[in-house]
């Protein structure tokens, strides 16, 4: 803003060019006051792209820590924006998205399920010509084998599994732990009848942490988050059914500006630290 002269120097009488003169400064003076940002319907000032309003995130059940820790970074980031994050088995919210689920974005453990969503509903397809159709890699996930602390049915090895008597819990199928045990039982040749299938890794984690089995077969980060609730043990089959988990922000979002934000701070360098802290590699 352009300082006013001092009074010594402007004449006390009025003339019709002082009058200009101070018509135009007292626009000046508007617009500037008026410039620092534009107005929301409430009249308070905002900056030009400021995020706000509601972000659904539909993630994978085995990224709720490291998810929940990047929603309160991206929260502080971005005071305005509130994420809620909707965690269950891939598979289960690729059905709630292709059904009509509002969803900004989606993070699934496997590729298979991010596909079940890109061939039905898609991506934006703007954000979807510069990061692909079918999502963004951001981290690979491999198989261990949970157990209760001290190991109590002394398991050693994956064929220590298929033991009679031995109850072991797996995730169902669909699901992309589930999936993946199928890879791994496919490397072993080995066929294992486990006593219960679950929805999610982390209800097979649960059956492992209450003491309901004697193994299940998670995620390595599942096995971090738990900490010293469960021990992890690892097996080389495993390294046959490593997931992939691509990120992509779905066709119709709701909050795309805020969707994309998001997606950026998962992909970039805090993400990736939060990521490596959580157990997930690099893809």
């Amino acid at each position: 803003m352009p300082e006013t002269p001092p009074s010594s120097r402007i004449p006390r009488r009025d003339t019709p060019a002082l009058s200009l003169i101070a018509a135009a400064t007292c626009l000046t003076l508007a617009a500037t006051a008026c410039g620092g940002g534009e107005s929301d319907e409430d009249g308070q000032g905002q900056d030009a792209g400021e995020l706000s309003g509601e972000l659904d995130v539909f993630a994978a059940a085995s990224l709720t820590d490291v998810f929940e820790d990047l929603a309160a970074d991206f929260e502080a980031e971005h005071p305005d924006v509130d994420v809620v994050l909707n965690f269950a088995g891939s598979s289960e919210l690729a059905v709630q998205i292709n059904s009509g689920a509002p969803a900004d974005v989606f993070a699934a453990a496997d590729t298979a399920t991010m596909g079940q969503v890109t061939d039905d509903l898609g991506l934006d397809p703007d954000w979807a010509g510069e990061h692909g159709e079918d999502g963004a890699l951001f981290a690979t996930n491999t198989l261990q084998i949970a157990v209760p602390p001290d190991n109590p049915a002394g398991i050693e090895t994956f064929d220590d599994l298929a033991e009679d008597g031995t109850d072991v819990a797996f995730c169902a199928d669909e699901v992309p732990c589930g999936a993946a045990t199928a890879e791994a039982m496919e490397a072993a040749g080995t066929d294992i009848t486990p006593v219960t299938y679950e929805e999610d890794v982390r209800a097979v984690l649960t059956k492992v942490e209450l003491g309901e089995v004697d193994a299940g077969l998670v995620y390595t980060t599942d096995v971090v988050s738990a900490e010293d609730r469960v021990e992890g043990i690892d097996f080389p089959e495993a390294e046959e059914a490593v997931n992939d988990y691509p990120i992509g922000l779905l066709s119709g979002a709701q909050n795309p500006e805020a969707g994309e934000a998001w997606i950026e701070h998962v992909l970039g360098e805090d993400g990736a630290a939060e990521l490596d802290a959580a157990g997930f590699g690099t893809p």
